[in-house]
């Protein structure tokens, strides 16, 4: 039933119809399906394939905007059904869910939300990019019985430790979750997140067994928390991450000549490519973990390469980038393990490589 609902759904998304969407989900419900079914098992996995179809180049950037955007009116739409709140009497406390300062990426947000307040939670939903200062003086005006915090983008793990902590400091419990918290949660434990949810039912089941309040306690660093920070090689990186795109850039066109004909455009992709990697590699260097650096640029290279850019690109920009840093040992690991890690990758022919997309 799901995977018809969904297909229905898809088409109806695909094809940019807001009406035909809300159709699909109108009708399913008069046939009996619950909201939380429709949430959780039919429009998240629609919003899913949305993202690995832009991931593929088979939607563009607009389809997918215009795409998440009906999505997101389609819960809009589940949510304002009922709007004297009958069945949503709160009693089971209050809750907050926002997203990290920097997080754009809402949509999993909403729906934990939306779930919760399906349960009987009163939620205060804050939306993307919450800054931490204007969530702190949230939760000292409402008191909220925990605060679930939200982020997709692993180079945001730096914010969401500062928020995890000004939290707990003011007696405040944080659940964790999305894709930047890791697969199994392992940065929302490393930067001392109260509890983390791999997703809204978990979430919801996780507050249902009760999530302590912290002690407060005086403020903690970060080095606190992660002391291989004390070698100072994250600041370093992120202090002079603008000189090292522009550097790196620079010597690219002589290791990859392909880059001399490149259009204005084309070398602004590339450095936009580049300023991520850089990103990543300084989260990396925060939590000290290889594997959100290399999975990052396996990643990347599905993308480009789906793009019809070569890998070798990205393998010789890490290879000028290690130029760059070769008085920080624990960066320059990093990158050898993302150039072994790219080396590794099957071989997938590239039609067109010589041009960028």
């Amino acid at each position: 039933m799901s995977v018809a609902l969904q297909n229905r759904l898809w088409r109806a998304v695909a094809d940019g119809d807001e009406y035909a969407a809300v159709d699909v989900l109108s009708k399913a419900l008069s046939e009996g399906l619950g909201e939380e079914a429709l949430l959780l098992d039919v429009i998240a996995p629609v919003q899913e394939r949305v993202g690995a179809e832009w991931a593929a180049d088979r939607l563009t950037v607009a389809q997918e905007h215009a795409a998440t955007a009906i999505n997101e009116r389609a819960v809009a739409a589940l949510a304002h059904r009922d709007p004297d709140g009958a069945g949503r009497s709160a009693a089971r406390g209050r809750v907050t869910v926002a997203c990290i300062d920097g997080e754009w990426h809402a949509f999993p947000a909403r729906l934990v939300a939306e779930t919760l307040r399906l349960r009987g939670w009163q939620v205060d939903y804050l939306g993307a990019q919450t800054p931490t200062q204007h969530l702190i003086a949230h939760l000292h005006r409402t008191n909220p019985g925990a605060v679930l915090l939200s982020s997709s983008i692993p180079t945001h793990l730096p914010a969401a430790h500062s928020a995890i902590t000004a939290c707990q400091a003011i007696g405040i419990p944080v659940m964790a979750g999305g894709r930047a918290f890791g697969p199994d949660g392992r940065y929302a434990r490393a930067l001392g997140a109260d509890r983390w949810a791999a997703d809204a039912r978990r979430a919801a089941a996780a507050l249902e067994e009760g999530v302590a309040r912290p002690t407060p306690a005086a403020l903690r660093q970060a080095v606190d928390d992660l002391p291989h920070l004390a070698d100072q090689e994250y600041t370093m990186v992120v202090q002079s991450r603008v000189q090292l795109v522009r550097r790196t850039l620079a010597d690219l066109e002589d290791r990859f000549p392909a880059m001399r004909s490149y259009t204005s455009e084309q070398l602004e992709r590339t450095a936009e490519d580049l300023a991520h990697i850089v990103e990543f590699l300084a989260t990396a260097l925060y939590v000290d973990d290889t594997e959100l650096f290399t999975s990052f640029l396996t990643w990347t290279a599905d993308i480009l390469e789906a793009r019809h850019v070569p890998v070798r690109s990205l393998i010789a920009g890490l290879d000028v980038l290690a130029g760059q840093i070769r008085d920080f040992p624990r960066a320059l690991a990093l990158i050898r393990e993302g150039t072994a890690a790219l080396c590794g990758r099957p071989a997938r022919p590239v039609p067109g490589s010589e041009t960028p997309a």
